[in-house]
């Protein structure tokens, strides 16, 4: 992806930039870097606004339910799924099934999940969206009680993991078979965790370390259960998957334990005070872009990006350029100039 934002730029094909970004978007938003994947589609809003060009809002879904604010995903699941079938876009449309699943696993919401992965995992149309779907509709027809629905799903998966053979697609399937499994669910979880753990997608392994911890809690195994649901919240609270960190929480505390307060980092902290455009520019200064190139990446002037670094130094309370990497501490973008 970086290559081709590269080639994209140099080539000066804009119209063509906001799809790239908003792949990386995606990325990094699946590999737990939330405010990176914030960053990108930032970008790639600020050249749609220069081109008039419209892209489905993929990145936006994804990051909205895995970080579980109900408030903030719903509206937007249903107003893409609304949008997407007056125009005959099936795709997009699954795709916002898709999330609304893994907002609602989160939650706990199982039945709702359950039907958003069944109707989302049924369209043959969209194979390798619908194919995402099914360890959603595995978990939310498990935790429901439909049975059936789950091993059919899990059939259905094992045919594209097990051609596939990657460690993620094996490491999901394993997870979601200890989930149907009545005898080898501990070898199977074990095999999850070591195959995701062996990928970037964080968080995927830490939602197998959840679920591992949920079956050794319901098998009365506390203290191994208590390390795996100490290092799902960790994990969770740290990328920012609130609903899910919640029900790890829960499950701790069901142990008997109670999970540590949250510790905000500083770039969390960020996250929360700076508009998006103010996210960018100060990314992008921390990462040495000088006013001129900024400017020129995000299509405002160098005076303009000077306006918003000066908003963002008085937001996180420093005075230069040099004090961005204390305040903002996430790692630096990824993208080539």
């Amino acid at each position: 992806m970086d290559r081709q934002i590269q080639l994209v730029r140099s080539a000066g094909a804009l119209d063509h930039l906001p799809l790239h970004l908003e792949a990386a978007a995606l990325i990094a938003a699946w590999s737990g870097d939330f405010a990176g994947a914030a960053a990108l589609m930032a970008e790639a809003e600020a050249v749609c606004e220069v081109t008039g060009s419209r892209i489905p809002p993929y990145a936006a879904l994804l990051l909205d339910g895995l970080r579980g604010r109900q408030a903030e995903a719903v509206p937007l699941i249903d107003a893409t799924i609304n949008a997407a079938e007056a125009a005959g876009q099936g795709l997009t449309a699954t795709a916002a099934r898709w999330m609304a699943a893994v907002l609602y696993n989160g939650l706990g919401r199982y039945d709702q999940a359950r039907e958003a992965a069944r109707l989302a995992a049924g369209d043959p149309a969209g194979l390798y969206v619908s194919t995402w779907a099914l360890p959603e509709l595995i978990e939310a027809a498990v935790r429901s009680g439909n049975m059936p629905m789950a091993d059919d799903a899990l059939a259905r998966l094992a045919e594209t993991t097990q051609a596939g053979g990657t460690d993620f697609g094996l490491g999901i399937e394993a997870r979601s078979r200890a989930l149907v499994s009545e005898g080898d669910a501990d070898g199977l979880y074990r095999e999850a965790i070591d195959r995701l753990g062996r990928t970037q997608l964080r968080p995927e392994l830490a939602r197998a370390q959840l679920l591992y911890g949920e079956w050794l809690r319901r098998q009365g195994r506390r203290s191994q259960a208590r390390e795996q649901l100490r290092t799902a919240h960790g994990m969770f609270d740290e990328i920012g998957m609130e609903a899910f960190a919640e029900r790890a929480r829960r499950e701790l505390t069901a142990t008997g334990e109670t999970a540590r307060k949250r510790t905000a980092r500083a770039a969390a902290q960020a996250s929360e005070v700076l508009t998006a455009q103010e996210a960018q520019v100060a990314r992008l200064a921390r990462d040495g872009l000088s006013n001129p190139e900024i400017g020129a990446r995000l299509f405002i002037s160098a005076h303009t990006v000077q306006y918003h670094l000066g908003k963002v130094f008085a937001k996180l309370g420093i005075s230069s350029r040099g004090q961005l990497h204390r305040a903002m501490p996430d790692a630096p973008s990824r993208l080539p100039t």
